[in-house]
């Protein structure tokens, strides 16, 4: 009887087809830490995206997703011990929300076969997949928000920046430092003074920077921070009564953490984005039914919405879209990290898309190649209400200078290339 059981059983077992492996996901997050206040609520919004995927659609293509989170507490060292500690998980995709950690883990993903994304951070020369394989950039990167900054404040002062004087407050890290170069570039094509003001890590010590830009008086300042750095910065240009409106901080720089703090002062205050804001979309509907109501939230429920859980839930629909995607050019189902960043390679996220996605207008169209792994390089502006403690967009998503950022990624991938004996690929 046990013996006719059993054949029984596995007979249904195999009318069933074989049993899928989870899709893999690990979360490098940083919930401790000074920069937990960032970290959070996009690990939240990550984590909320792919739960939402399990429990209404019983994950992508009918395969579960797992989140395998690792706290890094945004330590390159610590980051580094976690990718390789969850790597043997099965691992499709990485997403290290650290420009130090991505410095590291780029000959290491590569050298594994696991795709990386650094959205909006990282390499930025890493949008030539001719050389960095593994490792992409999309919608947009640094370079493309320093352009998209000069662009806005261009279109503000009717085309002439000659003379004016640009302060660059930055974290002192690999992440910081990013935007130097293409700032001098176009400091150079425009005719402005960049002034270039380091903050030490964590960033709560910025007397001297703001004292010098109260005495030097720039015309606008713009901010390379994350994390507490933010909110001290913003403070002390209040301090300084310096005017909000001529403050713009990256998409790194511009959550509801960074300006609160600073009550009414912080009225006006500007920043980057690469994505719209707030919860009014009708994806947010059915977080609210399948995962926060439910109980299965990855957080108490109370950032969503927030700038930095909406920018967990886009890299969470990118990363299954480029599953999918994964799972049409593969034909299966249970991909692999080739098939992973074959999918990525291959990804087009259209209005329509979005639209079915319940994320209308939420980011812009894109497509990614062989040759550019960083997407179409558009970048809006968001500015601050302190009244309302809403985020808004002031400018829609704009095309950034190709002509100056083009070579720069030319030359940076190419010295890449060349130091570590890399052939292009196409």
């Amino acid at each position: 009887m046990k013996l006719k059981l059993a054949t029984v059983a596995l007979g249904a077992a195999l009318a069933a087809g074989p049993v899928m492996a989870d899709l893999v996901f690990p979360s490098l997050s940083y919930r401790t830490g000074p920069y937990a206040a960032s970290g959070i609520p996009f690990a939240d919004g990550y984590a909320d995206y792919f739960t939402l995927l399990n429990e209404r659609d019983g994950g992508i293509g009918g395969v579960p997703i797992r989140v395998v989170e690792c706290e890094t507490g945004y330590n390159t060292e610590k980051g580094v011990e976690c990718y390789e500690s969850t790597k043997g998980e099965g691992a499709l995709l990485y997403q290290p929300l650290s420009t130090g950690i991505t410095y590291q883990l780029i000959p290491k993903t590569t050298a594994d076969g696991i795709p990386m994304h650094t959205m909006g951070y990282g390499r930025t020369s890493a949008k030539n997949g001719s050389v960095f394989s593994h490792t992409f950039n999309y919608p947009a990167n640094y370079w493309d928000g320093a352009s998209g900054a000069i662009n806005y404040l261009l279109e503000e002062n009717g085309g002439d920046l000659s003379g004016k004087k640009i302060a660059l407050v930055y974290h002192n890290s690999a992440y910081g430092k990013e935007p130097i170069r293409t700032l001098e570039e176009l400091s150079k094509k425009h005719g402005f003074e960049l002034v270039a003001l380091p903050v030490d890590h964590p960033g709560q010590e910025q007397k001297s920077q703001w004292l010098q830009i109260r005495r030097d008086r720039p015309d606008f300042v713009l901010m390379w921070g994350w994390g507490v750095m933010n909110q001290v910065a913003v403070q002390e240009a209040a301090n300084i009564r310096y005017p909000m409106e001529n403050f713009i901080g990256i998409w790194w720089s511009g959550s509801e953490n960074d300006v609160l703090p600073a009550g009414e002062a912080a009225n006006g205050y500007k920043a980057l984005t690469f994505h719209n804001v707030g919860s009014d979309y009708p994806l947010y509907d059915d977080l609210q039914k399948y995962v926060v109501d439910s109980g299965k939230a990855a957080g108490a429920g109370d950032q969503v919405g927030s700038v930095l859980y909406n920018r967990g839930i886009y890299a969470a629909m990118l990363a299954a879209e480029a599953a999918r995607k994964a799972q049409e050019i593969s034909g299966n189902a249970d991909i692999t990290a080739a098939d992973m960043r074959d999918g990525m390679e291959a990804l087009e996220i259209t209005e329509a898309r979005m639209a079915e996605l319940g994320l209308p207008n939420f980011g812009p169209a894109f497509s990614v190649s062989c040759e550019n792994h960083g997407g179409d390089a558009l970048v809006g502006v968001t500015q601050w209400d302190a009244a309302s403690k809403t985020w808004s967009m002031i400018s829609e998503f704009k095309p950034t200078d190709s002509d100056v950022i083009g070579p720069l990624i030319a030359e940076d991938s190419g010295n890449y290339a060349s130091e570590n004996n890399i052939e292009p690929r196409c």
